[in-house]
């Protein structure tokens, strides 16, 4: 029966995206069957130039309410709809345009460097805007040897490590819940004791204990790519979703693709179901729609950011 239900929802949402000219781009943390269904999967900088380059009218963004905004920030003249709306970020509300306002006041001969996982009206206020993939490109071509970074304080740690720089956390204590507490030193150790021999790929948005265990650390589409590298099993020490995506492009190797932690799920990446996108078609809605001069700085900021690390 549940079988059924599904082969017929998928049918039905194929019917509705020829009808809407839609395509669909799911983020890596994603349900199974929502990355089964979309037109594209992949991480938030994939998922923000596949929509600019893709031939729709409709672009419906299946993951968290940052990613919804780039999509409709980078496409003002597309229909972007963000299947449900309570699928937000707790990382991106760590720094709010009043915590970041306080930060350029307090240190104003410092840039301000906010990571992708952040709200349209935060990266309005930022002088450069990155991803876990671009971050240690930009900053280390920056001529300021002082930069304050939000909101993830693992990442701004990562970066001064690699780069050297003093990179100042704002605020000190942000972090994504997953890969701070389902993805601790104790979780990531437990997972290397039960695996002899396994290579560790971890994200930047650990915990500097858990990097420094990891033999490579990247983004989730860097961490894909890492595989290859790694002959032997290798665990994922980021959301646990990576890991069906990675087992789906490394197929012959599947049972040596694991998650350092089964238990390391995203509440908020979960909350899009198909019942969800069908209904987003339907109504077409939830809409994004964003203050048109706050998605203009957004733009001006990332095509900035673009020149440098490009």
């Amino acid at each position: 029966m549940a079988i059924r239900h599904l082969e017929k929802m998928r049918s039905y949402i194929e019917e509705l995206k020829k009808r809407r000219r839609a395509v669909i781009l799911a983020h890596n943390y994603q349900l199974p069957e929502v990355q089964e269904l979309a037109d594209y999967v992949g991480d938030s900088l994939e998922l923000a130039r596949k929509a600019l380059k893709c031939d729709a009218d409709v672009i419906v963004l299946a993951g968290v309410s940052f990613m919804a905004e780039m999509a409709a920030v980078l496409n003002p003249d597309k229909v972007v709809l963000h299947p449900n709306p309570s699928a937000g970020c707790p990382l991106a509300d760590f720094l709010t345009p009043e915590t970041a306002r306080k930060f350029k006041a307090n240190i104003p001969y410092a840039p301000l460097v906010v990571y992708v996982n952040s709200t349209a009206a935060t990266k309005a206020l930022a002088d450069y805007v990155v991803t876990s993939a671009s971050a240690v490109k930009l900053v280390s071509k920056l001529e300021d040897e002082t930069v304050v970074f939000g909101p993830d304080k693992n990442l701004a740690d990562y970066v001064s490590e690699v780069t050297g720089k003093h990179v100042i956390a704002a605020p000190p204590y942000g972090h994504c819940p997953v890969h701070e507490h389902l993805l601790s030193r104790y979780y990531v150790s437990k997972a290397l004791e039960q695996n002899p021999g396994a290579k560790l790929i971890a994200h930047p948005e650990t915990p500097r204990s858990v990097r420094k265990m990891a033999h490579s650390i990247g983004s989730t589409s860097q961490m894909i790519k890492q595989i290859k590298s790694f002959g032997k099993k290798v665990l994922l020490a980021t959301e646990e979703g990576l890991v069906y995506r990675a087992r789906k492009m490394y197929p012959e190797r599947a049972g040596d693709i694991l998650p350092a932690n089964p238990l390391a799920v995203c509440i908020d990446m979960k909350k899009i179901t198909l019942e969800h996108i069908a209904r987003s078609l339907e109504l077409l809605k939830h809409r994004v729609v964003l203050d048109s001069s706050v998605a203009k700085k957004v733009r001006e900021v990332i095509e900035r950011s673009l020149e440098i690390v490009k």
